[in-house]
């Protein structure tokens, strides 16, 4: 018989409208309909995405929120049905580390105070030297000096923090602890360091933990059985290895999907799914299987009527009306754009992919700059060429005028009269090989 069994667990929070008179104007869905058993020195580890209702569950099996419907049996006792003071007994046996170990901590407190609160109000203890001597022997337990007693929260590290709140709960020697998220809010090194505490306590202790968490690594190494939640529904359960190995509901696939390999060769032939969409409001699910508005693989049965989660053997549960045709490629992707196979991969884009090249017709140049823009367009024969050019122009002119020289030197005055007219002719006719040479070099340039 399992120490802990949830039964169709419903918990459902009223949305409130009006000021003198509150009525009920529809309900958030943060839990609905979860069933689960955990064993005796049993680790069940549930993950699932920041909303999906796992914090609240939690809450529920210590009935710190009101639970709408279902069952939740501790030990052969309905807790959902007892009375409020039967259920503060119950309390001891079951306790919660949370998620912020500072928030969860009174800082008017000091450490003793803390601890010793609980074992005052459980009657655990004859008397206050009882008492310390008991927190002393935890707080080893959990690796902190006994000269931690007179301090306060704030005098701590985030690691130490989340050690006093383990050993908050271990004071009351419980059988079941819940772990909200113990590890999220501490650095990765500390990170390993809580969890394989939580472990060598539950190997001393004979402990059971319900460990809340969306690491998937960090649920991989404590876990023996994981579930995963998606918008207050259990999607998929199995045993740790066997999920991980061969995960079967589509939501499944693609959190394993976005877990990193320390192996490039396989990270780049895996398979990744790409979620489109958001997390749909709990106050207003969708119809039938909630995951059905984000699933690659959705068919038309999948928004009329809601899975149940079904065992397909060795104890591997999925809800999901085809997971056995997803797994074997019966049904293809109805949603190409939520999946991305990648199978070698490569950098380059494949030649028939690439965009022909267009070529770009030449602008024309303002009327300042007409001279120049041809020139700067030529090709580097074309600029030989204009070079040339220049040149032989450049020597003509020099040679025309060394002639010229030469006959006005002995006609005297009326020579220089009649060649006069000449000279603005040769100077008019080299101003433009000048000009058209600077501009060629300029251009050129």
């Amino acid at each position: 018989m399992s120490l802990l069994e949830l039964d169709d667990v419903k918990v459902h929070f009223p949305v409130k409208k009006g000021v003198f008179f509150d009525r009920t104007v529809g309900h958030v869905y943060a839990v609905d309909g979860i069933s689960l058993s955990v064993e005796a020195g049993q680790t069940y580890g549930l993950v699932g995405e920041s909303g999906c209702g796992k914090t609240t569950l939690g809450r529920a099996v210590l009935r710190l929120v009101d639970i709408t419907s279902g069952e939740v049996v501790f030990d052969g006792t309905d807790l959902a049905k007892l009375p409020d003071e039967e259920m503060r007994r119950y309390r001891r046996r079951l306790q919660m580390v949370f998620q912020d170990p500072l928030g969860s901590l009174n800082p008017r407190q000091n450490i003793e105070s803390i601890l010793s609160e609980g074992m005052a109000a459980h009657g655990i203890g004859t008397d206050r030297d009882d008492r310390r001597e008991k927190i002393k022997a935890i707080l080893a337990k959990v690796g902190l000096p006994a000269n931690s007693l007179s301090r306060y929260p704030h005098e701590f590290s985030g690691g130490q923090r989340q050690r006093i709140g383990i050993a908050r709960a271990l004071v009351l020697e419980p059988d079941v602890i819940i772990c909200d998220e113990p590890v999220s809010a501490l650095d990765v090194s500390i990170q390993a360091q809580v969890i394989n505490l939580l472990e060598e306590l539950q190997q001393s202790l004979g402990l059971t933990y319900l460990v809340i968490a969306h690491d998937l690594a960090v649920v991989r190494h404590i876990s023996d059985v994981i579930g995963v939640m998606y918008l207050g529904s259990l999607v998929e359960e199995a045993p740790s290895d066997a999920l991980y190995a061969g995960p079967k509901h589509p939501y499944t696939r693609a959190l394993m999907s976005a877990v990193p390999v320390p192996d490039p060769e396989v990270e780049d032939r895996r398979e990744r799914i790409l979620l489109q969409g958001d997390l749909p409001s709990p106050a207003n699910p969708p119809a039938g299987c909630r995951f059905h508005t984000r699933c690659p693989w959705v068919q038309d049965k999948c928004a009329l009527e809601r899975p149940v989660l079904t065992d397909v053997g060795d104890g591997h549960k999925v809800a999901c009306h085809f997971a056995a045709e997803i797994e074997d490629g019966t049904i293809g992707l109805t949603r190409a754009t939520g999946i991305e196979a990648v199978v070698g991969t490569s950098t380059e884009e494949p030649v028939a992919d690439k965009a022909p090249a267009v070529k770009v017709p030449a602008q024309k140049a303002p009327a300042d700059s007409v001279a120049v823009a041809p020139v700067a367009e030529k090709s580097a024969g074309a600029e030989a060429e204009a070079d040339a050019e220049a040149e032989a122009e450049a020597e003509a002119e020099a040679e025309a005028e060394a002639g010229s020289e030469k006959a006005s030197a002995p006609e005297g005055e009326a020579a220089d009269t009649a060649d006069a007219p000449d000279e603005p002719a040769d100077a008019d006719a080299a101003a433009p090989v000048a000009e058209a040479g600077s501009e060629g070099k300029a251009g050129t340039a």
